[in-house]
């Protein structure tokens, strides 16, 4: 029971930044969040965010010139940057599972589907026979609702659609069974109706299989459909974070607002204008002084232009990052 009352991950003040010629770009700036043992968390947000990267750094397939320069990662209550890399490939695959965004070039062509997923298991456990690892293989294609599995087994990628594919990776992804699964926008390149199916495979495996769940997407409705809270992302930082409840029902940082404001509804009363989000994300070589929604936020006052603003607990894990939840504090130092 204790092991329940604990977070399986914590990230603390995590900083990424890539050295390029131009410049340093920092690509994740100080965010925090934690996620608990059987927990879906989304982090949602604009391309260019900083989403992908920060899962790169908790697996640690981070390319240069991209490096972690400040914070901390506590995997299961372990140290994850202090790892060298014989001690993250122990980790990676096994414990840290990773979904990447396009099946199409992230299965090996000139291997079946079975060869990889039997190599996924073999590599993490080498008292398993080959014909174990067949079973399995053909028990998790199975779990993610391919028909004809042992058939499928013996096929190469290209005699898969795109939807077989994604759902083929899921089943590499969960065949060790990991404690954490890091899905980084695994329905983008599928069409709605696909979408949908493989979100119910991943709901469904997540109950049998009791794993964590990173949820990175920039769409609002995934999020919505699978996550227990949200972390909302802009330019590097968490801007919200809450229970998805909270994010959906009661958004309170205007680039929350923004985001849901431009989806689609279906629960509408005719046919509602979408509203777009102003303007351009920053440039992260030259971010502004102050906030850094304050350019395109509609709400945006003098204060936001010239300083950071501080998080505000709103109560029940609920946390934004805005200056409006500040108003009299602000004014009043905006006079000074």
């Amino acid at each position: 029971m204790e092991e329940t009352k604990k977070n399986l991950l914590e990230v603390k003040d995590l900083k990424v930044s890539f050295f390029t010629p131009a410049g340093e770009v920092k690509a994740v700036d100080g965010i925090s969040y934690n996620l608990g043992y059987n927990e879906v968390m989304g982090i949602v947000g604009e391309s260019g965010s900083g989403k992908s990267v920060e899962a790169y750094s908790i697996i640690g397939l981070l390319q240069k010139p991209g490096k972690v320069v400040g914070g901390s990662i506590t995997f299961d209550g372990q140290d994850l940057l202090s790892f060298d890399e014989e001690q993250m490939r122990n980790v990676r695959g096994k414990d840290i599972s990773m979904i990447f965004q396009n099946p199409m070039t992230c299965l090996n062509p000139v291997y079946t589907i079975g060869n990889q997923l039997m190599e996924a298991l073999q590599c993490h456990d080498d008292k398993i026979t080959k014909e174990e690892a067949w079973d399995r293989a053909v028990h998790m294609l199975e779990l993610v609702g391919i028909n004809n599995a042992e058939k499928r087994m013996t096929q190469y990628p290209h005699e898969h659609s795109g939807g077989m594919r994604q759902r083929a990776m899921i089943a590499m992804a969960l065949i060790s069974e990991p404690k954490l699964l890091i899905a980084d926008e695994p329905t983008t390149a599928l069409d709605v109706t696909i979408q949908a199916q493989i979100l119910d495979v991943m709901k469904d495996i997540q109950k049998r299989v009791n794993t964590s769940i990173i949820f990175i997407t920039h769409n609002l409705g995934v999020v919505a459909e699978v996550c227990d809270k949200v972390s909302v992302m802009y330019a590097g930082k968490i801007v919200e974070q809450g229970d998805v409840n909270d994010i959906f029902y009661n958004p309170q940082h205007p680039y929350t607002k923004a985001l849901l404001a431009s989806m689609p509804r279906l629960d509408e009363d005719g046919h509602e204008r979408l509203i777009p989000i102003e303007g351009t994300p920053i440039d992260l070589l030259n971010p502004p002084q102050g906030c850094n929604f304050g350019p395109r936020c509609k709400e945006c006052r003098k204060i936001c232009l010239s300083k950071k603003p501080p998080y505000a607990d709103l109560g029940n894990g609920h946390i934004s990052a805005c200056w409006l939840h500040f108003m009299e504090g602000a004014a009043k130092k905006e006079e000074a």
